[in-house]
């Protein structure tokens, strides 16, 4: 299977298939994809807000990290099981009264490792409001 091949479908339902309950919680849906990219869409909701209704951060990076997954199944065009070796992120304003769309990128994948970066940003004003770069351990 190449990165082609895979559907949106398919990627919805890995979300289902390969994370933690608390993880399913998070609503998140695929927004679109291409080889090696994946965007997910982060609901706004009351129960991932913090004070001022501000998404909580924590909401932030569990999204971040689950879209980078989902990039390197379109990447590999199949799950390959991975484990998340760094996360570095920046917050960079509050968002809050609107979703989040969380696009996920793989800069290089080799046989043993995984580069990436993240931007999440506002669904309906499309500021960027977090940033990650990310390295995986592929098995």
């Amino acid at each position: 299977m190449t990165s082609t091949d895979i559907t949106r479908e398919q990627l919805q339902q890995a979300l289902a298939d390969l994370f933690a309950p608390w993880v399913r919680a998070l609503n998140l849906r695929v927004d679109s994809f291409g080889p090696g990219e994946a965007t997910l869409r982060l609901p706004q909701s009351d129960q991932l807000s913090r004070v001022g209704g501000m998404l909580c951060g924590q909401a932030m990076m569990a999204a971040a990290d689950t879209a980078m997954v989902l990039a390197l199944i379109s990447h590999f065009g199949t799950f390959r099981p991975c484990s998340t070796v760094q996360l570095s992120s920046s917050f960079l304003k509050p968002l809050s009264g609107q979703d989040a769309l969380v696009t996920a990128r793989v800069l290089r994948a080799g046989k043993s490792m995984a580069f990436g970066e993240i931007d999440l940003r506002g669904a309906d004003d499309g500021q960027s409001v977090f940033r990650a770069s990310t390295t995986y351990a592929l098995m």
